[in-house]
């Protein structure tokens, strides 16, 4: 089992806000902005998994 850094707790707790915040703009009405930060999810994850990828090499 591997073990899980504090590097990849913060980019999980990173994309986790990003993604309740975009929800929360969606239901306050606030449309362009929740689309704006609900595409920073992936892009969050997707940097955690540049990051993990270059500490093996």
């Amino acid at each position: 089992m591997k073990k899980i850094d504090i590097v990849d707790i913060l980019i999980l707790i990173a994309a986790f806000l990003s993604l309740v915040y975009s929800e929360l703009s969606w239901f306050k009405g606030e449309r362009e902005s929740a689309l704006f930060v609900g595409l920073w999810v992936p892009s969050i994850i997707g940097f955690g998994i540049y990051l993990k990828l270059m500490k093996t090499k």
